[in-house]
């Protein structure tokens, strides 16, 4: 038998078809081409958080039921995936189950494999995301709280009945909108929701691509929010994050919206934009405001933070670079000068 070297090998050679997702940011396909030229790195991990790679592979064989990893890998400075340590898990996991992956574990060999330092449990939201987009991938059955969801979503029953309304539904029902009217039915619903179920759909929400019409119904709404005084900003937080997903006009004209602001751009809604609506900085008027926001905080820990985040994103790094080594507002100036002066040290 062949040495094996990657992930992608040992899976194949398995004779079981794989897909994965990344669940560091939004939860969202990685293509078995890229992540191939990821592992043997030839590019790197395209969406970072806090220096690693978040990511769960399912894969399967003719049975349909997919096995899944949830793993937690470190990158190196340049964002690429490590060898040493892609080498150490397929260690583990033939130590435990052998080189065929195409079998049922009995609880000791499930023991021994969940025994290793990269695996990692996602948290409840972003489970229930990735189950839904993945029985969704793979054309499988909902679960059994989709069609309550969707009943509910309907306005039937009532708003204020939606206390057996399950996050897996939710988040089913997100996972669909292109399909059995839901993003029709979800986009006439948004301004119904009571507070509890709105945070939870805008949740599901952060990790799909919005059609146009639910995309321009929340673009609205922020828009709305933007101009009350007195408006909930973890509130409009939540329909940020919910907007990462939409097409790019629609995403820059709401982060234009709100970093227009200095009042709106509070750290929880910054915070929101760099975690989720990273796509909206690479026009680089728009990273350059939100940076100027950001140093207007006061907070140049939160700086230092989400800006070694985000120089980190490969579609970001040039432009954050060029804002370090630019020309910039006084303000946004020394807070790129206390980074570095912090960086050095």
């Amino acid at each position: 038998m062949d040495q094996i070297y990657t992930l992608s090998q040992l899976i194949q050679q398995s004779d079981c078809e794989y897909t994965i997702y990344d669940l560091g940011r939004r939860v969202q396909p990685i293509s078995n081409k890229q992540f191939e030229s990821i592992e043997a790195a030839q590019q790197p991990y395209p969406f970072p958080l806090q220096r690693h790679a978040h990511l769960a592979i399912a894969y399967w064989n003719k049975t349909q039921q997919p096995w899944i990893w949830f793993l937690k890998l470190p990158l190196d400075e340049r964002g690429l995936l490590q060898q040493g340590d892609i080498g150490n898990f397929i260690k583990y996991v033939v130590e435990a189950i052998g080189v065929s992956l195409s079998g049922d574990l009995n609880e000791e060999q499930q023991q021994k494999l969940a025994n290793n330092p990269y695996t990692f449990k996602p948290k409840d939201d972003k489970m229930a995301m990735f189950h839904s987009l993945l029985r969704s991938d793979l054309k499988q059955s909902m679960s059994q709280y989709y069609e309550h969801a969707q009943t509910y979503l309907s306005g039937k029953n009532g708003w204020d009945n939606w206390q057996f309304v399950g996050v897996q539904g939710l988040a089913d029902v997100c996972a669909n909108l292109n399909k059995e009217n839901n993003g029709t039915v979800l986009r006439k619903a948004l301004s119904h929701l009571p507070t509890t179920v709105l945070y939870a759909t805008l949740g599901c929400l952060e990790h799909v691509d919005l059609p146009e019409k639910l995309a321009q119904k929340q673009l609205d709404i922020v828009t709305d929010l933007c101009a009350d005084d007195n408006a909930d900003l973890f509130l409009l937080s939540a329909h940020i994050r919910a907007l990462s997903g939409a097409s790019n006009p629609i995403l820059t004209q709401a982060l234009t919206n709100v970093l227009s602001s200095e009042r709106l751009s509070h750290p929880e809604v910054l915070v929101a934009v760099a975690g989720r609506c990273w796509a909206g900085l690479e026009d680089i008027v728009t990273a350059n405001l939100f940076l100027l926001r950001l140093a207007q905080t006061g907070d140049q820990q939160l700086f230092n933070q989400l800006f070694a985040d985000l120089v980190m994103q490969p579609k970001l790094r040039m432009c954050m670079l060029q804002i370090l080594h630019g020309e910039a507002d006084p303000k946004l100036a020394d807070a790129l000068l206390t980074l570095q002066q912090t960086t050095k040290s």
